[in-house]
């Protein structure tokens, strides 16, 4: 059985539109780039051609994986977020040291560290996943472990 791919409901239509925005744009945008650079001639000294093709092959992986993910998509209702425990979809404040971060445990799909959503499988999103309000813990992370204390969750 393939692994299931959660979502917010946010997340879920980014896919869709990233999808939809590739197989029906993007496609025909490389299409029409080999199709001019054939007519430069040569193709053995291409590099209009070679480039082309190139894109042609990460537009088609990338279709490749978003349809896959969208077949096992799980789309987490923010209504069943729990704010008593840290779980997928919550927002958690936490502390560490002098410090405080703010992050929302998401999919991997959806991971973005800048803005301060992390995925449930990094190993921030996995030790803080199950912990309650004022509980303390050590995280193994690969650049030392990290003491930090939940002070804050919610939708």
């Amino acid at each position: 059985m393939a692994k299931q791919v959660f979502v917010s409901q946010e997340g879920f239509e980014k896919m869709q539109a990233e999808f939809e925005y590739l197989k029906t744009v993007k496609r025909e945008e490389v299409k029409a780039a080999i199709k001019k650079a054939r007519e430069y001639g040569d193709l053995s000294e291409n590099s209009e051609y070679d480039e082309a093709k190139n894109e042609q092959v990460e537009v088609e992986t990338r279709i490749a994986e978003l349809e896959e993910s969208l077949k096992h998509v799980v789309i987490i209702d923010d209504k069943n977020i729990k704010t008593d425990v840290v779980s997928f979809g919550s927002r958690v404040k936490v502390a560490s040291g002098d410090t405080e971060t703010e992050y929302t445990i998401v999919g991997s799909t959806e991971s973005d560290p800048f803005t301060g959503k992390i995925s449930d499988e990094s190993p921030i999103g996995k030790g803080l996943l199950g912990m309650r309000l004022g509980e303390e813990k050590v995280i193994e992370t690969p650049r030392g472990n990290v003491t930090v204390q939940v002070i804050g969750i919610s939708r």
